[in-house]
């Protein structure tokens, strides 16, 4: 096994245009960490995040891009794994290569009929929007959730997440293509954000929100907010500025979260993990919730990938293989 591999690497800061296949160093495994050969890595925003120069990996974590992947373990390291198992992987980066390290506790089984693609596309939307709207927020049957860009990754796994549980789902999108899209993956409330004004469409009606978008959308989503209310923001894409009433916050009972999947201590990850394999997985492999891949692209095609992402041409998930 040679000590070199082939990664995308971003050839001028901030462009998601200059990404270029180049031989980079082999990662060097760590205790409690694996090898595994990537058979496809998924794509999200955080991606186009990090290339546009405003999400930095965390202290230690690989400067390559990508945040899940597929493949097979090609050493085991010091763990009890095996080598040639087929995993899935939660990553904090490095999932845009042919070889990335895992901490143990970030690998997943791969669902019952599912090939590389289609488990790349969904481990990274899974985690985020089981720790978010669960574990973070504690969604229950029969309450109403909004979910903010409907139409995407995070948004479809998070509309079938939801119904799953028993929940009433709402969504915004920015065009009637992508609003029907989420109905066919089950939204009840159907939002164009371009046309309608979602915080009196849903006035004192949602018991949880799924923010993307941030400061643009606070005074909004508490107005939409019922009494009790919880909001998740996950996302910034609107920017990261707001005013707050604290009245209405106060007199709503209102709670409000935010989170990064990604900056999460390697335990933390490694429960949200084991509780998504847990529970979602099953829907997974049930039909329950099913992946929606936008388009499978080769690995020297990232910047294409990041362009769909950049220009929200897309729906659901893009897929790298190298």
């Amino acid at each position: 096994m040679t000590d070199v591999m082939k990664a995308i690497v971003q050839t001028t800061e901030g462009d998601p245009s200059a990404l270029e296949l180049q031989e980079v160093p082999k990662p060097e495994l760590q205790p409690g960490e694996v090898l595994v050969k990537i058979a496809a890595a998924g794509v999200n925003r955080a991606d186009l995040t990090q290339a546009q120069g405003n999400y930095p990996p965390p202290k230690g974590g690989s400067e390559i891009i990508g945040l899940e992947c597929a493949g097979e373990i090609a050493d085991a390291g010091d763990t009890d794994r095996s080598v040639g198992e087929k995993v899935g992987a939660l990553l904090v980066g490095g999932g845009y290569a042919e070889y990335v390290a895992v901490p143990e506790g970030q690998l997943l089984p791969i669902p019952e009929g599912f090939s590389f693609a289609e488990t790349a596309a969904v481990i990274e939307t899974a985690c985020t929007v089981w720790s978010n709207i669960v574990m973070e927020v504690g969604l229950k049957e029969g309450e109403t959730i909004l979910i903010h860009g409907g139409g995407g990754g995070i948004g479809l796994m998070a509309i079938q997440i939801a119904k799953a549980i028993g929940a009433k789902v709402a969504v915004t999108a920015g065009s009637a293509e992508k609003l029907e899209v989420c109905k066919k993956y089950g939204a009840d409330i159907l939002i164009n954000y371009k046309e309608q004004d979602f915080a009196e469409e849903l006035k004192n009606q949602c018991n949880v929100i799924l923010d993307i978008i941030g400061g643009p959308y606070l005074k909004k989503n508490m107005f939409a907010l019922a009494e009790g209310g919880r909001m998740v923001t996950i996302g910034l894409q609107g920017g990261n500025k707001a005013e707050i009433n604290m009245g209405i916050m106060m007199m709503k009972g209102i709670s409000l979260h935010g989170t990064t999947l990604r900056r999460r201590p390697v335990d933390v990850k490694a429960e949200i993990v084991r509780q998504t394999v847990e529970n979602v997985w099953p829907m997974l492999e049930e039909g329950r919730v099913k992946h929606h891949i936008h388009e499978v692209l080769p690995l020297a095609d990232a910047s294409k990938a990041l362009g769909f992402l950049e220009a929200s041409s897309h729906t659901g998930t893009l897929v790298l293989e190298p």
